[in-house]
């Protein structure tokens, strides 16, 4: 019996969380990823990353990315056991802006507080996902006992509900 997951719950979830990893394709057709660091608001991610970056270039070529969002699983007082995370993963349409593109509440969340200097707003490049179709999950709304079932432990929900 698949997870109990709806498009709330996962979104829930990842809204709690900031690392993911951002896959996309180059020019030539070869796969790449890359950790990042995000933020959701109104249902879609936000990614900060340098202007002159390969994530920018390529994503300028090719908009179509898939995001992983690990979610790490623990035993209380065990945590020497290991567990495999529960993972959300989607595909969606990026698109690259500036920063002064982006809501200025947006701004203040993704860079954390921290000053937005010209010189950050000149070498910034902000990536927009904005996630389609499923999210597929694994062990997001399951016990660790039923993680151990993987048609258990795997879930899937419509992006938007």
């Amino acid at each position: 019996m698949p997870a109990p997951v709806t498009t709330d719950s996962v979104w829930e979830t990842l809204e709690k969380h900031v690392f993911a990893v951002l896959a996309y394709v180059t020019p030539a057709g070869e796969a790449r990823s890359a950790g990042v660091v995000y933020i959701v608001a109104d249902r879609r991610f936000y990614i900060s990353t340098g202007t002159d970056s390969w994530k920018v270039r390529h994503i300028r070529e090719n908009p179509n990315v898939s995001l992983t969002v690990t979610i790490p699983k623990r035993l209380p007082f065990l945590p020497f056991i290991k567990i495999p995370a529960a993972v959300a993963t989607c595909q969606g349409t990026a698109e690259i802006l500036s920063v002064d593109e982006v809501d200025a509440a947006i701004v203040a969340r993704l860079y954390r507080g921290m000053e937005v200097t010209e010189e950050i707003r000149s070498n910034t490049s902000v990536i927009k996902v904005a996630p389609r179709d499923d999210f597929v999950t694994y062990g997001i709304g399951v016990s660790l006992a039923r993680m151990r079932n993987p048609e258990d432990a795997q879930g899937r929900a419509p992006v938007a509900s």
